[in-house]
């Protein structure tokens, strides 16, 4: 799970549990939204460490085009 996607959850887990007002039978949409922020932040909190440990390793996470070497340009 990527950071957007970690980023994504918490934003419907908080429009569930603070927005919406409507019930549905035999589900509790406030319980979903915490379920669904918690499930986030640990996925958030799992992407950083992974983002931080491979940038400790010396492992290239982005790069950037060599212009005048890019024989498609």
């Amino acid at each position: 799970m990527g950071m957007g996607t970690s980023i994504f959850l918490i934003a419907v887990g908080a429009i569930l549990k603070f927005a919406v007002t409507a019930s549905v039978s035999g589900i509790d949409l406030a319980a979903v939204g915490v379920i669904l922020m918690v499930v986030g932040v640990v996925g958030l909190v799992i992407s950083l460490i992974w983002l931080l440990q491979a940038k400790r390793r010396g492992v290239p996470v982005a790069r950037e085009r060599d212009v005048e070497r890019d024989p498609y340009l």
